[in-house]
């Protein structure tokens, strides 16, 4: 398989607002179940411990007509919710036995209780994450949540040992965490033979892909792109944040491409790297897997920052990781978590001295030459003028 046919097998995936991979999962074997999860962070792991299989649920981007999901929310709400009503209703999400609303915003939230009055028999969990990053009670608090959300799953899923099935299902993504960041390593080194747009369909994949089938496609990719190797170009460096939740038209990631930027860090997906490091697989493993989120999570605008100064400094921590040359504010219209943050982000980064530019979107933008024109723009500058 070459690198066009990992990509192409990738995008499928993305593209599938039928789930028609999930029925086909769920119809190989009896008893089957699947579970959805909204961004940011859901624990993915006590979903595929019980046997289920996780799906991500990242609306229908610009492919999907929003007609019933408009009214359901005011005009000054993001685009996603919208789109995950739209596919709700039309009833493409019906495969799902279970989905799961982790306190990534009011809108997450309030659309967990759409679900529960439209679809009274799925399991619905509001994710309640722990705010407070200390180690007792924080861990002890998150512990005692996935306890409870482990019981249930286990119940519904008809899991008789969810215990051993947690800590085989932490395993395997340890595994996929690491691959997840040698991609991203990989792609800070040589950004040419890792294109973000390439890496972002993966890692949408991995969305809805059991762990062990994701490992392989990403393992073809890997190999792939030692046999067909990009050329490096004449590009600067740039940080892509703000685009944790809503995510943006493959176009929009294509366009900063193209328009001379290496995208060479970001928080897409941001679930798939939440967790930073191996969980433990000895001991109590969802003791474990709590530990791992309240001590070594990823800073994020979903969780708070006790650090007055944090996130005045978070840019230039990040920047510095990759050496990068700049930053792209990349958010959703009326995403309240990117945009609040954005101004200390921002000012932090250019008390570095680093350049900056910022823009909002929707997951249905269809027109990205204004966007190409600001990127170019930027590119060009810090080409000119460097970065001090």
């Amino acid at each position: 398989m070459n690198r066009a046919d990992v990509v192409g097998r990738a995008e499928s995936i993305c593209n599938d607002l039928d789930l028609a991979g999930v029925h086909a999962w769920l119809d190989a074997g009896p008893g089957r179940k699947a579970a959805g999860y909204l961004p940011v962070y859901a624990p993915r792991e006590l979903i595929a411990g019980v046997g289920m299989l996780p799906v991500g649920i990242h609306g229908g981007g610009d492919r999907l007509e929003i007609i019933k999901g408009d009214a359901f929310y005011q005009s000054y709400i993001c685009h996603l919710p919208r789109s995950v009503v739209e596919l709700l209703l039309s009833g493409r999400l019906d495969c799902l036995s279970a989905v799961l609303f982790p306190s990534t915003c009011d809108v997450i939230r309030n659309l967990s209780g759409i679900w529960k009055l439209q679809r009274p028999d799925v399991y619905v969990r509001y994710l309640d994450l722990p705010q407070v990053l200390d180690p007792e009670i924080g861990v002890d608090f998150w512990s005692h949540e996935l306890q409870h959300l482990l019981h249930d799953l286990a119940e519904l899923a008809e899991c008789w040992d969810p215990i051993e099935g947690l800590r085989w299902a932490l395993h395997n993504y340890n595994a996929v965490r690491e691959r997840v960041e040698w991609l991203y390593q990989v792609r800070s080194e040589r950004p040419w033979d890792v294109p973000t747009a390439e890496l972002y369909l993966l890692l949408r994949a991995l969305e809805s892909l059991p762990a062990d089938d994701w490992m392989a496609l990403s393992a073809r990719y890997l190999r792939a792109i030692e046999l067909e190797p990009g050329k490096p170009r004449d590009n600067c460096r740039v940080v892509l944040t703000g685009a944790f939740c809503e995510q943006p038209p493959l176009g929009l990631i294509k366009t900063i491409e193209r328009a001379g930027c290496y995208i060479v860090d970001d928080d897409l997906l941001l679930g798939n790297r939440m967790v930073r490091g191996r969980v433990a697989t000895d001991g109590d493993p969802v003791r474990a897997l709590a530990e791992a989120f309240v001590l070594r999570s990823r800073k994020s605008s979903v969780l708070y920052e006790d650090d007055p100064d944090g996130k005045r400094r978070l840019m230039q921590d990040r920047v510095e990781a990759v050496q990068a040359d700049g930053v792209v504010f990349a958010a959703p219209s009326f995403c309240d978590p990117a945009l609040l943050d954005r101004p200390m982000l921002r000012a932090g980064a250019e008390r570095a001295g680093i350049p900056c530019i910022a823009f909002k979107y929707a997951e249905n933008t269809g027109q990205f030459q204004p966007f190409r024109e600001q990127a170019g723009t930027f590119s060009d500058a810090i080409k000119l003028w460097g970065t001090g």
